[in-house]
């Protein structure tokens, strides 16, 4: 019995590859993934001293392996009078403004500071995350998508 006759397989690469495509603005709101970290609940009493400050941490984490520039802005106000009504208003201590570059697929937390001078629920959901790829030539960073409201309740003991 003969055997079948072997043949070499021949694997061709076009010689212009094509360049990747530009993301598409969607993807470029998705760069950032952002969380942020608080008690549910906290208690203070506003009779002994009149500001209650509360640690916040801002997990920001690089979605893409491309490297990507990032500036937060924390000077951001609900700017609707029933968004005041329901969460109240507070400040972020501190530092207004931040820029950093985080590498591919990098996790970084930013240690933040919450002041309220009354009792009640906030929204401290209002830091705005923009970003753009470091190779990117344009000058306008693309807003990350928001996440869900993240409600903080502020007691008096």
């Amino acid at each position: 019995q003969e055997l079948p006759e072997t043949v070499l397989l021949k694997f061709f690469r076009p010689e212009n590859t094509p360049v990747p495509a530009r993301p598409t603005p969607e993807q470029l709101s998705n760069l950032i993934k952002t969380s942020l970290h608080y008690p549910e609940s906290f208690n203070h009493s506003f009779h002994q001293k009149s500001l209650c400050l509360v640690p916040v941490t801002l997990l920001l984490s690089n979605c893409s392996q491309a490297v990507v520039d990032v500036m937060i802005d924390l000077r951001h106000k609900p700017t609707s009078s029933e968004a005041l009504e329901i969460h109240g208003s507070f400040t972020w201590l501190g530092q207004t403004q931040y820029k950093l570059q985080l590498k591919g697929q990098e996790v970084y937390s930013l240690q933040l500071k919450a002041c309220f001078v009354h009792t009640g629920v906030y929204n401290l959901g209002t830091p705005r995350v923009f970003a753009k790829l470091v190779d990117q030539a344009t000058l306008f960073e693309t807003s990350q998508q928001n996440s869900m409201p993240a409600l903080i309740i502020i007691n008096n003991i």
